[in-house]
């Protein structure tokens, strides 16, 4: 399935594949974890080919429905959880940060599967998201549970790279719907 990401990619953007290629690839992850970062970062950036054919890539590879179910659910979480502690960051109203989120977050505790892999899925959505607070706090968590910087950059940089990817096949789609409307 990367194969198929990397075909739909345009020779343009030839940098993306070959870095998708080569992130797949390092060693610095599990097989696992880099397929969820995949799917995670996929559905965070929106594209729908992309999504769908990083959650082929995770049930060819990864096989197990709960782990697959992790990177969805950190996917789904941090939608929320980044605009919320974003704007916390950003508010000029400190009295916000004191006040209780009432949103319910009991996946963070709770994850469908591995527990560092879902805060490594939660990380790499939330550098897409660009929420500060979250990304500084669940880089603390992967620290703490014995994740390298180099693991945690190999994932923020394959987070990085399938973002990429998704802007460039948007970019793609919108030009061919301008193309054919103008015809």
């Amino acid at each position: 399935m990367i194969d198929q990401i990397k075909n739909i990619i345009p020779a343009y953007a030839k940098d993306l594949k070959l870095n998708l290629s080569s992130l797949m690839r390092e060693e610095k992850l599990t097989a696992t974890q880099r397929i969820g970062v995949l799917l995670a970062s996929a559905l965070a950036a929106r594209n729908s080919s992309l999504i769908f054919l990083a959650e082929q890539e995770a049930r060819a590879n990864i096989g197990d429905e709960a782990e697959i179910e992790n990177a969805k659910a950190a996917a789904s979480m941090m939608a929320m959880t980044n605009i919320y502690y974003r704007f916390l960051h950003m508010a000029k109203d400190k009295e916000y940060g004191t006040m209780p989120a009432g949103l319910r977050m009991n996946v963070i505790g709770r994850p469908p599967a591995d527990k560092v892999n879902f805060e490594l899925y939660s990380l790499a959505v939330s550098a897409i998201n660009g929420c500060e607070f979250c990304v500084a706090a669940h880089d603390e968590q992967l620290k703490k549970a014995g994740l390298t910087r180099e693991a945690i950059q190999q994932a923020i940089r394959l987070s990085a790279t399938v973002h990429a990817i998704a802007a460039t096949l948007d970019g793609e789609a919108a030009l061919a719907d301008n193309l054919d409307a103008a015809a």
